[in-house]
């Protein structure tokens, strides 16, 4: 019986530890989900359809609409270089629905069960999909950038802030796809994961400075925008992208993530990964199919 019992610690696969092996499964999950979204391109077209409509509606149609805090009324230039951060950040966090969906959908098949029976880190599989899902952001951000100049979009600082301001927006889209990534592995299906992941979005994409300066909104909204992490990081990109305004305050209640948007930026998403990661890992590691 001793030998039996023995037998079966060696068959059962155990999670090997160290940070190169984790870092090492982590790149395998990450090739195989690559792999998988280049066997079904038109998820990544129908990816960066949405994002180049809010482009061209945004711009064409409440271009001339909106007025921009130290700008000529009814400049259409300053409004696209004021929309185009709100734009880009808008679309790395909504790409958190798309983790959230195919990692539910993973779920549904019973992949994630399989995994979790090799001797692999236990946080390689969410840590493999969400670089994967990076990867795609980063490739929708190009094409999206692409468009915004055909547009007529300009940055007005060096080449390494502007890479700094869209490398901000990837950080902030890594680490809203960790959220994404507990909400596919606390719903049942793919279709409750979508749109799990997209009803506390739109809130907190609209409810920000992203699309229209927030003096316009009553006061108490004023506060909550101000303090919303997505602000900070779509402030944080105007100001890298050079798109401020000369003369518009940066801040109508005097918020610290306004007056510091850099530094917020880098901060709020640092402190979702730490939270949502250690969450999403530990709901894995409880999950079942």
């Amino acid at each position: 019986m001793t030998e039996a019992a023995g037998d079966a610690r060696t068959r059962t696969p155990q999670p090997r530890g160290g940070l190169s092996r984790s870092v090492r499964d982590s790149l395998v999950v990450a090739k195989r989900n690559l792999i998988r979204m280049l066997r079904i391109p038109e998820v990544v077209i129908f990816g960066l359809i949405q994002p180049i409509m809010f482009v061209v509606l945004f711009t064409y149609v409440f271009g001339g609409s909106i007025n921009i805090p130290g700008a000529p009324v009814g400049d259409a230039q300053a409004y696209r270089e004021f929309l185009m951060a709100g734009i880009f950040a808008q679309t790395v966090t909504f790409a958190t629905a798309g983790a959230g969906a195919g990692i539910a959908d993973d779920m549904h098949k019973g992949l994630i069960d399989r995994f979790r029976s090799l001797p692999m880190s236990r946080g390689a599989v969410l840590t493999g999909r969400t670089l994967a899902d990076l990867v795609q952001t980063a490739l929708t951000l190009v094409v999206l950038a692409v468009v915004a100049l055909l547009i007529g979009w300009r940055t007005h600082e060096s080449l390494a802030e502007v890479l700094s301001g869209f490398a901000l927006l990837l950080l902030l889209g890594y680490a809203f796809s960790w959220i994404g990534a507990l909400i596919g592995l606390t719903v049942r299906t793919p279709e409750a994961a979508t749109s799990g992941g997209l009803i506390w979005l739109f809130p907190l994409t609209f409810i920000s400075n992203a699309f229209v300066p927030v003096n316009g909104m009553p006061a108490f909204l004023q506060h909550v925008a101000e303090w919303n992490p997505f602000s900070a990081t779509v402030a944080a990109a105007r100001e890298l992208f050079g798109n401020t305004i000369g003369g518009a305050p940066t801040s109508v209640t005097g918020a610290w993530p306004m007056e510091h948007p850099v530094l917020a930026s880098v901060i709020w998403s640092v402190l979702i990964i730490a939270v949502f990661r250690t969450l999403a890992v530990r709901k894995y590691r409880s999950a079942t199919a």
